[in-house]
């Protein structure tokens, strides 16, 4: 290799399937984080930047040693970046360069290159072959039509051999991307020009072959389309002769149809006939034609009118909703009062139920339930991922290949107009520019509107209030409010570990046992066993995985069965029994610890409660204080609504400074920080008083007592307010072995919702202000020493009935006392 000159560092771009050369102008699609920064660095400098070829083309990472050492130094012109976070650049290839040594740098590839020195070649012998080379370039680009004539007029004023070589490479779009780094690495012009002449030629026989055969083709395939041309006039002919007969008997099958279809209504009736009209005066294999026999096809395809006998007997329905679901007292009850009502009244619009819960607590099999209870047909549609308007309305027949919306399809399959539909997932709809499925599911769920439902295809008024629609969501913030206005919501919350056990016995260990064969058998599970998988391998509000985890164990005892049965040569064995200690056996170590109050009570650690889409949790808040400037820190994924709340409850304890006995100024003087572990978004205001608890914690260091749990809004004068979710919250406290709660006193009325068995076995402070909250969460030896003797006492419950009251949960007296403020 002849002389290099000075080496010097470049950053690299990796290039797949591309090999660029001196004087070569290139765009270039970068997508590589590394190949990005080299951009951004090169950019930051002079713009050089070393372009080489990575020896495999599918490495998305390679490696120092799987680049090709020779490349080309090239100059970016411009630099583009793509909204999808691409780069577009256009690169300028210079000189071919290099590469001496790799240098470390962990964000892009940074090299030491020399440029490489090409010698000076001239003489008779070259010229003859520089000569050569353009005549073979110009008998290429006569068989290429790719190649423009300006390129040839270019390629023939080039006079240097070295830069006449680079150029008609780059314009030989057959040639290999190996022969191509081939040519860049050989130095000596000469050498290079007899190479590319060599790739020439072959690509000119190449060429010429495929005119060949293009031209004979094409003679072929005139000739066919010629005969084509004669068969089809042939048919054409037969067909006006003998398929007219087939036409007729046709049109007077769809006539016939027409008279027997006792329930379709007059507007469509009176466009069926209108429609036939025009399709007597066509050509039976005319495109309109197709459309319009599609069309009436569709109408009098669809039930019009035409109902399935609903079930009156409300005790058979409340006996199916029972067998088919334990517990969801509140949508059984809502059903069962439909089926009532709709035996006293004849004509009774559809409801609209929206069954609003976290996965795997039994929605969408709940509505099969009430199909069976009421003797309709189930229907279901799925619109999770649903973007397109026209998926609820159709497409107007103006469109190839237009058909009604899922709905008017749905209703055609099961052939009756008042099915139980179920609308799946409806809070997992979107909207693009295709429009909006939830704007067009309003006049559907509209009782007042749907009675003159019109599918864009059919444009006709279809009547939907027969049908009984059930929705499912996991949760209400999906669903625009409009929509929300029009259904009427039952929320179904997460079951409780009582559920779960007897949803497990009498559902699910059954279902398993016959789903792996063990019927013969017969498979049971003690109630410790199912309560250790609950507690030890699911976490979750419904029962989908803990179902898994049975099938788990059923597929395991079934083939321990089989090898013994095979071993032993003996029948199946009789009466399994799965205890507790099997379950590690059958399921491997335990997924979860199970979740409960902390060993100790600690300074700065307070339980809260939060709520999501897939239930409750107990959520652990920890504050901590250390000398510094007053600077407040909040972190654990919080939103702006969380983040409020904690400044809400500092300014809560700064007014409160003297009564917790603390310096005026303390907050000057320390820096709080308050955190959450879990690494999950979290919003809301209802962490207010789990956070003044812990921040109050730390700053008085006073521990928080271990088996008490919070949730409540704080406000600055230190009420505490309503919150929401107080169920799922409670079952989660509940399932943590916490057996005192704290609520805010305005959510009294909930408690009616909670499970005897949770109340049962907790102790329900209501709390109307955060000086009761600090006097019960925190170990003080004498809270009336802290807070005053006279303080108002918050109102207790016990195991089910507040504490002084002979009443139970519904009609428990307010103590008349006031509330302490921020002032007193």
């Amino acid at each position: 290799m002849k002389g290099k000159k000075g080496a010097r560092a470049v950053p690299l771009l990796p290039l797949r399937d591309m090999v660029v050369f001196p004087h070569m102008v290139v765009p270039l699609f970068v997508g590589r984080e590394k190949s990005i920064n080299a951009l951004e660095e090169a950019m930051s400098q002079d713009k050089e930047i070393l372009l080489s070829v990575q020896k495999k083309a599918s490495t998305q990472d390679p490696k120092p040693d799987e680049i090709h050492t020779i490349g080309t130094l090239g100059t970016i012109i411009q630099l583009l970046r793509l909204p999808d976070g691409t780069v577009k650049v256009l690169v300028e290839g210079k000189a071919r360069a290099s590469i001496t040594r790799f240098l470390p740098n962990d964000d892009f590839f940074l090299c030491e290159m020399e440029l490489i020195e090409e010698p000076h070649v001239e003489g008779i012998e070259i010229t003859a072959l520089m000569r050569s080379v353009v005549s073979a370039f110009e008998n290429y680009a006569k068989l290429n039509k790719a190649v423009a004539p300006e390129t040839v007029v270019a390629v023939q004023s080039i006079e240097q051999p070295s830069r006449l070589a680079d150029a008609v490479i780059t314009h030989l779009t057959g040639v290999k991307l190996q022969d191509r780094q081939a040519v860049l690495e050989n130095v000596n012009p000469e050498r290079r020009l007899e190479q590319i002449l060599e790739l020439l030629n072959a690509e000119l026989e190449i060429l010429q072959v495929e005119n060949k055969i293009r031209s004979r083709v094409k003679k072929q395939m005139e000739r066919s389309q010629k005969e084509y041309y004669l068969n089809e006039q042939m048919q054409a002919i037969q067909k006006e002769l003998g398929d007219r007969d087939e036409f007729k008997a046709e049109i007077a099958e769809i006539e016939e149809a027409l008279k027997k279809h006792e329930h379709l209504t007059e507007e469509a009736r009176t466009r069926v006939q209108k429609e036939l009209k025009k399709l007597r005066m066509m050509q039976p294999m005319s495109a309109e034609a197709t459309v319009i026999r599609n069309y009436i096809e569709w109408i009098l395809a669809l039930p019009w009118g035409k109902r399935a006998e609903v079930s009156q007997d409300i005790e058979s329905a409340e006996q199916i909703l029972d067998d088919d679901h334990f517990g969801l007292k509140k949508p059984k009850e809502r059903i069962l009062e439909y089926l009532a009502v709709q035996a006293l009244v004849e004509k009774l619009r559809g409801p609209v139920l929206c069954l609003v819960g976290p996965p795997g607590v039994g929605k969408t099999s709940l509505a099969r339930s009430i199909s069976r209870a009421t003797g309709r047909e189930f229907v279901r549609l799925s619109l999770g991922g649903v973007r397109d308007e026209a998926e609820i309305r159709g497409h107007r027949r103006t469109y190839i290949g237009a058909m009604p919306g899922r709905l008017i399809q749905s209703l055609r399959k099961c052939q009756t107009n008042n099915p139980v539909f179920l609308l799946d997932e409806i809070d997992k709809m979107s909207s693009d520019y295709r429009g909006d499925p939830a704007a067009a599911l309003l006049e559907v769920l509209d009782p007042e509107q749907n009675s003159t439902f019109n599918d864009h295809y059919l444009d006709l008024d279809y009547d939907l209030s027969d049908v009984m629609f059930v929705t499912t969501a996991n949760s209400l913030s999906g669903i625009p409010l409009p929509l929300r206005d029009r259904m009427e919501i039952i929320e179904i919350s997460g079951y409780t570990e009582f559920e779960k056990l007897a949803i497990a016995q009498r559902y699910l260990v059954p279902r398993q046992e016959a789903a792996a064969g063990l019927s013969s058998v017969g498979v049971s599970f003690t109630d410790e066993a199912v309560q250790a998988i609950i507690h030890r391998y699911t976490r979750e509000s419904g029962v989908r995985n803990l179902e898994r985890q049975i099938a788990s164990v059923c597929r395991k005892i079934a083939r321990r069965v089989l090898v013994e049965k095979n071993r032993e040569d003996q029948e199946l064995p009789r009466g399994i029994v799965v205890r507790e200690p099997d379950i590690e056996g059958y399921l491997g170590a335990p997924k979860y610890q199970e979740v409960g109050a902390s060993d100790r009570d600690q300074i700065g650690l307070t339980n809260g409660l939060s709520v999501s889409s897939t239930g409750g949790s107990v959520l652990e808040c920890e504050a901590t204080v250390v000398p510094g400037k007053g600077k407040q820190v909040i972190t654990g994924l919080l939103e702006k609504g969380m983040q409020e709340s904690a400044q809400a409850a500092m300014s809560y304890i700064r007014s409160r400074h003297k009564i917790l006995g603390l310096e005026e100024d303390f907050y000057t003087k320390v820096d709080v920080h308050v955190h959450f572990p879990e690494f999950v978004p979290k919003d809301g205001p209802s962490a207010g008083i789990t956070m003044a608890t812990s921040i109050a914690s730390a700053l008085l260091r006073i521990p928080v007592r271990r088996n008490v749990a919070m949730t409540g809004e704080i406000t600055l004068r230190g009420r505490v307010k309503e919150i929401g979710g107080l169920k799922e919250k409670m079952l989660a406290a509940h399932r943590a072995g916490i057996d005192t709660i704290l609520i805010p006193k305005e959510n009294r009325r909930d408690l009616s919702e909670i499970p005897g068995q949770v109340l049962a076995a907790m102790r329900v402070v209501l709390v109307e202000h955060m000086d009761q909250v600090l006097a019960e969460a925190l170990c003080l030896n004498d809270a009336d020493a802290l807070f005053g003797s006279n303080r108002v006492k918050p109102l207790e419950m016990r195991e089910g009935r507040f504490v002084g009251e002979d009443d139970d949960l519904g009609d428990a007296p307010t103590p008349n006392a006031p509330t302490p403020s921020a002032e007193q």
